[in-house]
């Protein structure tokens, strides 16, 4: 098979002399036209900075290549001209990126960010362009399609925005498809479909695929050839079925035993901190010169759910379900009608000043961590932020308190003084539950706490929750689409699907007994990873 693209010897520094930082040193690798390259390895190994080198979209000069050649159509990319690159990015190699909300323009519409790739590339026409979006759109299962082209990325749920994201990376049908943790948003029915997806254009297009990902799942399935990395060096390379089955790298070993394992500990019978009953959350939809409201999105449509201390609920369903939504709606910060009480007091009929006090004890991580933490504040600022706001401490008193929860998560207290930016996706998820848990709350709703992180600190992460929830008797709701994280820590099961419950109960049964054909097929997808040759997930 003809190598399309060839790494060789590739390093990166970030800054100079005593402050360089050697991100990658030594990375080898080639793709083959029409086949799948994995790069593996654990949040930081250096995976999305060696495949970020490719496209030259590091920020240079900060960024800098000591060594290193990346040979692709006879030309090493390290060397070209600017102008040479912008004609091959999006038309020749494209790239997923890990965060979709970060990477998509807040203040443009889906069509226009789509038909931008169609129209610099392709030089279509605008019909043209809109028809092959609306194309592209229903490719990646995005549901009206026609209907949505005008609306902006915050008005889509995470894993619709990365199927966004996916659509115009695949836009131009480009030789080369950089995916990187394409689908960590996104629930496991459309993860598998997305997945089929992905390997049918490469057939058919004779595509060649860098996969970057944390989910050796995926990259069992997915992969031809893997290369692992460790502290920015490939510590074993070789085709999956060697690596999977023989693999001879003790870091390497390590990577295939860590999953998510256990139970929760039986939970604590006792009053409910946190209760919500008939909740609704209705957006409405308006049209017309005047705007008038003609329907509505029932994001949340009549759901009731207690929460006890040392309790957790598990959250679960396809994006778009309404999970997420219910989560804010609960902590006051969605509108929502229905009874919400905290502790035995009604939150709805009270105003920010008199929820404050109430804010402490109600904490909330987002499912994208880049997009929640301020660009222009330092990690010890922004797990300070809160501390401060609360009165809680002294400067000396704060710091220690910061220290501490940066070693909860793994982190150690001197990256207190670096930026988001300096961070990799796992390790902003990390600072993102820092943040929440300095205040010592005693509800803590979990947005996909764990989808940025690999699979060795995924197992940590819910180990950490646990002895957290056990410490200080926390109450959790646990959103996720990774079923096997939900069991590992959720009491009880709420499964969703379009804004309401489609069942409901302990999680042994659920995950045991399932009663609904959605459940069933949520779990089939999770666990066995079966579908159909439409890629619709089937028990």
């Amino acid at each position: 098979m003809t190598k399309i693209l060839s790494v060789e010897n590739l390093h990166v520094s970030f800054g100079h002399g005593q402050g360089e930082v050697r991100a990658v040193e030594g990375v080898s690798f080639d793709i083959e036209a029409g086949k799948t390259h994995a790069l593996v390895g654990e949040s930081g190994s250096g995976k999305s900075v060696s495949a970020l080198s490719i496209m030259r979209l590091l920020p240079y000069p900060t960024a800098w290549h000591p060594e290193g050649h990346i040979q692709f159509a006879d030309t090493d990319l390290l060397q070209v001209r600017e102008g040479f690159m912008r004609d091959i990015r999006g038309n020749r190699i494209a790239m997923i990126f890990q965060e979709p909300l970060n990477s998509l323009n807040p203040l443009h519409s889906v069509e226009k960010q789509i038909s931008e790739v169609l129209l610099v590339h392709k030089h279509m026409t605008p019909d043209a362009a809109r028809a092959r979006v609306i194309e592209l759109l229903t490719l990646v299962g995005l549901e009206s399609a026609a209907e949505r082209l005008h609306a902006l990325p915050h008005e889509f749920s995470g894993g619709q925005q990365q199927r966004i994201m996916i659509a115009m990376a695949l836009a131009n049908e480009p030789e080369i498809l950089i995916a990187d943790e394409p689908t960590t948003a996104l629930d496991v029915t459309v993860q598998a479909q997305i997945l089929k997806l992905l390997k049918d254009l490469q057939e058919e297009l004779g595509m060649a695929m860098l996969l970057i990902t944390h989910d050796l799942g995926i990259v069992r399935r997915m992969a031809d050839t893997i290369s692992v990395m460790n502290h920015g060096k490939v510590v074993e390379a070789g085709s999956a079925a060697d690596v999977f089955e023989h693999p001879a790298h003790e870091y390497t070993q390590h990577l295939l035993a860590a999953e998510p394992k256990g139970r929760p500990d039986p939970a604590p019978d006792s009053a409910p901190i946190l209760s919500g009953d008939d909740v609704r959350v209705w957006f409405p939809i308006k049209r017309g010169v005047l705007r008038r409201t003609v329907g509505h999105i029932k994001a949340v449509d009549g759901i009731s759910v207690d929460i006890r201390p040392g309790h957790t609920v598990g959250i679960v369903g396809e994006s778009g379900s309404g999970k997420s939504t219910l989560g804010r709606a609960l902590i006051r910060l969605e509108k929502s009608t229905g009874t919400i009480a905290f502790r035995g007091t009604s939150m709805q009929g009270l105003n920010w000043k008199e929820l404050r006090p109430l804010r402490r004890e109600m904490q909330i991580v987002f499912q994208d961590p880049y997009g929640s933490l301020s660009p222009r504040m330092s990690i010890g600022q922004i797990i300070e932020e809160g501390l401060i706001i609360h009165d809680i401490g002294n400067e000396e008193e704060r710091r220690k308190m910061i220290d501490d929860a940066l070693v909860e998560v793994g982190l150690e207290p001197a990256m207190r003084d670096r930026y988001p930016h300096e961070f990799s996706g796992g390790q902003r998820q990390r600072i993102a539950i820092a943040r929440a848990l300095v205040l010592k709350p005693k509800f803590i709703v979990l947005d996909e706490p764990t989808s940025a992180l690999d699979m060795s600190v995924q197992a940590q992460i819910v180990e950490l929750l646990r002895s957290l929830q056990k410490k200080y008797d926390l109450a959790y709701m646990f959103i996720s689409h990774d079923l096997k994280v939900v069991r590992a820590l959720a009491h009880d099961v709420v499964v969703m699907k379009d804004g309401r419950v489609v069942e409901q109960g302990p999680a042994s049964d659920i995950f045991d007994s399932p009663q609904e054909p959605y459940t069933k097929a949520l779990l089939a997808a999770a666990f066995n990873l079966k579908a159909d040759e439409s890629g619709v997930v089937s028990t």
